[in-house]
């Protein structure tokens, strides 16, 4: 079997879409030996910020000496990325392995209704730990795929869980209100274990709150029993500032990753760090924090892939990113004149999401599709054409125009969908490899 196959083969199983429960990957699992139990697993929910907290997480356990799993989603660079021990990549072989591993153990399944048609994530979620196991990672960091309490990931048996945002995203699935998508993210709180929240709205914190009272889980909230003080930004490209907590005061952290929103992440997986530190009595070092949030790479997200012309990607896929985009934008762009490539899901909240677009101050919106499944309609888009808003109907073709006429006071910004943000990337590369377009 070559990797293309591999690939292909799990993606077969997108057409069951995503089937909130656990009963078809706790089935799946328990076929091969239930590996989710004999690792051990940190566990990250949120509408955002979860792909960079983990990132953050891994670095500073890394850092430590540490062999850290982690299991992500969706992919920008490569398709393998999603399971990675140490930041590398799950390798070709070692996935084709797991492909003929899986392939009739899930057409088994197939044939009795109560179990039948898996998920792609939901197998995914099995090989990852399954691999984890078989590498023998010290920890895993899960990444939650959708909400919380129904999400295939909740099979894990954590000793640290996370919740870094809530936000209005999945709607027709988690709920209308901050309350009910809370009550779905929080679903991921085990009996008597620890939690740390990121910076959340208070109803939200006020339903996760009432849930570790309920678990007996102790809970560290951002602002509360940790701080982040954002001092500048950082020389050339990041950020730098200061953390807090009861344990003591880090000054002057760097981090290689921009905006307000990437502090408070990297607070979160600090003090996550301290926590996992506690429990397996290891020593917390300030210096392996500061080295490590120095080497962390998270692509797609405030990524400056270009300097000359200056390209960022930012991949806002709901209105809760897309604020915090645009409040980055206002901050760290004021001199510059921006261009913005968007385009996203029908799923998302289109009109909304373009509205906080033009907010930013002397911006040109371009408003195009690709070529992926449920992708937005530019037909659609029409009605809400105006001084600031333009249609490209070829991506390929608008990006090409922009990057010609951009001189030194310009910035283009590509956003939206991360599923888009991951198609634009590879062609830029191509063209010219990070950084020397």
């Amino acid at each position: 079997m070559k990797i293309e196959e591999a690939i292909d083969w799990i993606h077969s199983r997108l057409p069951f879409g995503s089937r909130p429960g656990l009963d078809r990957v706790e089935a799946l699992l328990e076929i091969v030996g239930h590996p989710e139990k004999k690792v051990k697993t940190i566990h990250i929910a949120g509408t955002n910020g979860k792909g960079s907290t983990v990132t953050y997480l891994r670095c500073l356990l890394e850092e430590a000496g540490l062999t850290v799993g982690t299991f992500t989603s969706p992919y920008i660079e490569s398709f393998n990325e999603r399971i990675a021990i140490n930041g590398h990549n799950i390798p070709d072989e070692t996935l084709i392995h797991l492909v003929e591993k899986y392939r009739p153990i899930v057409a088994h399944m197939d044939q009795f209704e109560a179990v039948a048609g898996i998920t792609e994530f939901e197998t995914l979620t099995a090989m990852a730990f399954d691999y984890f196991l078989e590498e023998k990672v010290d920890v895993a960091i899960i990444e939650v795929g959708l909400g919380g309490l129904l999400d295939s990931t909740n099979i894990a048996v954590p000793i640290l869980t996370g919740i870094t945002t809530i936000g209005y995203d999945h709607m027709e699935i988690l709920g209308e209100t901050i309350e009910e998508i809370a009550a779905q993210k929080a679903g991921i709180i085990k009996q008597g274990v620890p939690l740390v929240t990121g910076n959340i709205d208070p109803k939200a914190l006020t339903v996760i709150e009432h849930q570790t009272k309920l678990k007996n889980a102790s809970h560290e909230a951002f602002g509360r029993d940790y701080t982040v003080s954002y001092q500048h930004q950082a020389e050339g490209w990041g950020e730098v500032f200061s953390f807090s907590s009861k344990r003591g005061k880090i000054a002057k952290i760097t981090i290689p990753l921009l905006g307000q929103h990437q502090v408070e992440n990297a607070g979160m997986s600090i003090e996550l760090y301290q926590l996992y530190c506690e429990l397996e009595n290891l020593p917390f070092k300030e210096k392996d924090v500061i080295q490590g949030l120095k080497k962390a790479q998270w692509p797609g997200r405030m990524e400056r892939i270009s300097k000359e012309p200056l390209v960022v990607l930012d991949g806002a896929h709901n209105t809760h990113a897309m604020n915090r985009l645009v409040q980055n934008l206002k901050k760290e762009f004021k001199g510059y004149h921006i261009n913005v490539l968007f385009s996203c899901l029908q799923t998302k909240e289109v009109n909304k999401m373009l509205e906080q677009l033009k907010e930013i101050p002397n911006a040109d919106i371009y408003v195009t599709t690709f070529d992926y499944p449920k992708a937005i309609q530019l037909s659609e888009m029409q009605g809400m054409m105006d001084d600031k808003l333009s249609i490209v109907s070829l991506w390929q073709f608008g990006l090409a125009e922009i990057l010609e006429k951009m001189s030194e006071e310009d910035v283009l910004v590509v956003t939206g969908s991360l599923y888009f943000i991951s198609e634009v990337r590879q062609l830029l590369v191509e063209l010219g490899g990070k950084d020397e377009l």
